[in-house]
């Protein structure tokens, strides 16, 4: 997959296009990446997936205090590079960019640019000023600048629509293995190993605390969490906990993300590790004592022991 971060640059033959966000990546998107590719292809041109950095919402509302992502830019890379999408375009969005209607933005960029062969959109894509262009709309642009057009409706599991704000709300309900369903991809997210106060280490359950690398990542509800840690090169299953640590911490300090990785005995400060979440195992709980962390330290360990081995078998 080539990607372009100057649209005026790109040069692609007979391109297929698609545009949006596309957070998460999850299952409607892949449908929609899916037929593109087919859609290219049977008309002998290249698939090409437009989307923006930064996050239109960033521009739009003047604050991003509660923006939350499913994935980062290199994530949203890696997974469509994935799918076998040929290109990928970043567009700068900007005041200016958001003002423009979606009549200058098809003659603009997707016309007088790309020299757009087709467009495919999602059942509710809307684009341009306020919003206002729709796929009727699309269909009088495509008849006027002589491009194909296609709509690819929702994709539902047990009747619900996948959306990347259901996924969102998922996550922040703490239900992993659903997010990872509609996902159809663990939810991760990378970051720095920092030093802690290593109260884990004294008791047996050493851990990277992680300071992630995207600061406008979703993190999921706080508890102990099922993962397997990208380390080195190296996958390792692990035992993770999000919050405040309230056994242990009286000081009332910020949320943490710290993993004990199992099997696993060296330190890792000042490295990156990738954190994979496979399922959450229970809240998180303030013990009377260290003695009774520890003790449930044990039991997580062998539950999340047990738990991977049962979906190796």
């Amino acid at each position: 997959m080539k990607v372009h971060k100057d649209i005026y640059l790109a040069k692609i033959a007979k391109p297929f296009v698609t545009v949006g966000v596309f957070d998460g990546v999850h299952l409607g998107h892949q449908l929609i990446f899916n037929e593109l590719n087919k859609f290219a292809k049977s008309n002998d041109g290249e698939s090409a997936v437009v989307t923006f950095w930064p996050h239109p919402k960033m521009i739009i509302d003047n604050s991003c205090n509660d923006l939350m992502m499913i994935t980062s830019m290199d994530e949203k890379l890696d997974l469509i590079e994935k799918l076998g999408i040929d290109h990928l375009i970043i567009l700068p969005f900007s005041k200016a960019f958001s003002q423009l209607s979606s009549m200058e933005f098809i003659e603009q960029y997707l016309y007088n640019t790309l020299h757009a062969k087709g467009l495919i959109v999602g059942f509710n894509h809307r684009f341009g000023k306020d919003r206002e262009g729709d796929f009727s709309v699309l269909q009088q642009y495509a008849h006027k600048y002589q491009f194909k057009i296609q709509k690819v409706e929702a994709l539902s599991i047990d009747n619900v629509d996948i959306s990347s704000t259901l996924i969102r709300n998922v996550l922040l309900k703490g239900q992993i293995e659903l997010a990872n369903l509609y996902l159809a991809h663990n939810f991760s997210l990378n970051g720095q190993v920092v030093m802690g106060k290593q109260i884990g280490r004294s008791i047996g359950f050493p851990t990277a605390n992680i300071k992630q690398d995207f600061s406008f990542k979703i993190i999921p509800a706080d508890g102990v969490y099922a993962v397997k840690v990208l380390a080195r090169g190296v996958e390792y299953p692990g035992m993770l906990n999000i919050g405040n640590r309230p056994t242990v911490n009286s000081g009332g300090e910020n949320k943490s993300i710290e993993v004990h990785l199992l099997g696993f005995n060296d330190d890792l400060y000042g490295e990156e590790i990738r954190v994979s979440f496979f399922s959450r195992i229970r809240d998180e709980v303030k013990f009377k004592n260290i003695e009774e962390l520890k003790s449930q330290l044990d039991r997580d360990k062998l539950q999340i022991q047990n738990y991977f081995s049962e979906i190796k078998s």
